[in-house]
């Protein structure tokens, strides 16, 4: 019986492998491609190294996008959160979706070319490949694991970052596994939410899952994109005998928690430098951590070499950070002036502007909806407000909450009104930090006891899409709504900008004036990363849909805006055109 069984599971093997479509006259994506994309594609995963979220497309405009109809839709795995971040070249849609599936589609009429799927697609030599979605025992369940944010192309491959902590690279042509590389043990709590970018011929991935105390801390990675070979490794904390490594105090190394670097990073080909953002430490709360000190290199933006992973400068923004406000997401490269900049924004809704060739501060800009800490526009020195730095079991109420004005949903940028475009959800929180245990295996974010409460001014919104004017800071339009904005923004040249709300709704607004000039209803939340492509001759609009997303998609609806419902299934991917 077992011999059968081994029988049939090969048979399955070889039917799988012949099953896989291959894309036909696939071209490999060069080094220059990925620079300077062609218009009509999307190959990085805002599209640009730059992290604008921009299209250059033109043929959906203000004046027509009002006739935007669907073109085609895609149910993707409902295994794990949504928070998908397509490509598409010549023609053809990578998607990312739940536990490591990659789908490529016909980007015109969305029909299913290939998969990979762990556990089931082959490896090109028809050897069966690893599931990689489930937990070996003991480990952490962590926030976010079996998300795929991002996934890479380069070369002929696809490259992915998994759940199990290994990067995995796919043949673009076929879906069969090329190679895989193990970067961390699972079972210590590591693991992947965002996938690679390349820069120079390399493979840069950061990792995340350091909440708790373990024998390693979090990096950033460097691979081979033909071999998986790892180039170099840096890590993302400072040690004890390193430069910074007495802003933990005397901590040992295996109690140096936190700075995950779990979203994807920006390239600069002027400077030769890749940008990686960091996360707060951990425990969340200073009193907790058993550390007074900035805590390097937690809540910071990182310059590395992309050849050596050599860090040539940093830039921290909340030295020892204490209430879980932290600035890990996507930074978006603009010249200003002819400044070369980088411009963040985190939880605590502050745009920073830092000289990104230097790491030398430019200005920071508070939109006025944090109450935890002052910050100084011209110096960027943080002071944190009278009572508002925890104490163990005394309830503090903070705006936000530890959910954050702002979270992985990206932020984008116009170059023709020099607008960025920021979605915001409003919150606030009673919390109450309480202690946890200094044991190898302990720690965590908190604890924490947390409730939910409404932000004074918010007018009863939970949502706002707004459009911040990256010279003076000015608020150039602001449009709220009932649930909240539950995906990146989308800017193209048409004079548009995209996004969707927690509510079903996907948007597009005027990006001068915030009008909104066309919307749809979806199946449930708008919620990933939406993107403009063309084939053909004519430009789409995708939208991811689904369910996951964290305390946004979860918590704050739940607690704060009781009356709406969603379904909680129903990943998929909805593209959109004009009529014929």
């Amino acid at each position: 019986m077992k011999r059968l069984l081994l029988g049939v599971a090969v048979a399955t093997l070889c039917v799988s492998a012949q099953a896989q479509a291959q894309v036909d006259g696939f071209r490999p994506v060069t080094e220059n491609m990925l620079r300077e994309p062609a218009p009509e594609d999307w190959p990085n995963w805002r599209r640009t190294d730059n992290a604008w979220g921009y299209s250059p497309l033109t043929q959906i405009t203000t004046d027509n996008v009002g006739q935007l109809q669907l073109a085609w839709s895609w149910a993707m795995d409902d295994t794990g959160g949504q928070e998908a971040a397509p490509l598409v070249h010549d023609g053809v849609m990578y998607l990312p979706s739940p536990r490591g599936v990659i789908q490529a589609l016909d980007a015109a009429t969305g029909d299913l070319l290939w998969e990979y799927r762990p556990g089931t697609t082959p490896r090109v030599d028809g050897s069966p490949t690893t599931e990689n979605s489930g937990l070996p025992q003991g480990a952490f369940a962590g926030v976010g694991r079996g998300v795929q944010k991002n996934i890479a192309i380069y070369g002929d491959m696809i490259y992915s970052a998994t759940g199990t902590a290994s990067i995995v690279a796919v043949d673009a042509r076929t879906g069969l596994q090329v190679w895989e590389t193990q970067t961390a043990d699972p079972a210590l709590g590591y693991f992947y939410t965002a996938g690679p970018i390349v820069a120079e011929g390399v493979l840069v991935t950061g990792i995340t899952g350091c909440d708790r105390f373990k024998e390693g801390v979090c990096f950033i990675t460097g691979h081979d994109p033909r071999t998986g070979e790892e180039l170099w490794r840096t890590s993302t904390v400072a040690l004890p005998g390193e430069p910074g490594g007495d802003t933990w105090s005397d901590l040992p190394p295996e109690f140096r928690a936190g700075s995950d670097a779990w979203i994807a990073g920006s390239y600069d080909s002027q400077t030769g430098l890749v940008y990686w953002a960091t996360s707060q430490a951990k425990p969340w709360a200073r009193a907790v951590r058993g550390a007074a000190g900035d805590a390097l290199y937690t809540n910071s933006s990182l310059a590395l070499d992309p050849q050596t992973g050599e860090l040539v400068w940093y830039y921290q923004y909340l030295p020892g950070e204490t209430h879980d406000m932290d600035e890990v997401f996507e930074s978006v490269l603009i010249d200003v002036d002819g400044r070369p900049s980088l411009f963040k924004m985190g939880k605590l809704g502050i745009l920073w502007q830092i000289d990104r060739a230097t790491g030398e501060f430019i200005q920071a800009t508070d939109i006025g909806y944090q109450n935890i800490l002052d910050v100084d526009r011209w110096s960027g020195r943080i002071t944190y407000r009278p009572g508002m730095i925890p104490e163990m079991g005394v309830e503090i109420s903070m705006c936000p909450s530890t959910s954050g004005f702002k979270s992985w949903r990206a932020m984008a940028y116009s170059p023709q009104t020099e607008v960025l475009y920021i979605p915001i959800t409003f919150n606030c929180e009673n919390a109450t930090f309480g202690p946890t245990e200094q044991v190898l295996g302990g720690g965590g974010t908190g604890p924490v006891r947390r409730i939910n409460t409404p932000h004074p001014a918010s007018g009863g919104n939970l949502g706002e899409l707004l459009a911040l004017d990256i010279r003076s800071g000015e608020v150039v339009w602001r449009h709220r709504t009932r649930s909240p904005i539950n995906t990146a923004a989308l800017t193209t040249a048409g004079g548009l900008v995209f996004a969707g709300d927690w509510d079903r709704h996907m948007y597009a607004y005027d990006a001068e004036t915030g009008d909104i000039l066309w919307q749809s209803r979806l199946p449930t939340s708008a919620q990933g990363f939406p993107i403009s492509y063309m084939v053909g001759g004519r430009q789409y609009v995708a939208m991811p849909v689904g369910s996951g997303g964290s305390s946004w998609s979860t918590m704050l609806p739940r607690d704060l805006i009781p009356e709406m419902r969603r379904p909680n299934n129903g990943n998929s991917i909805h593209v959109f055109r004009l009529p014929d």
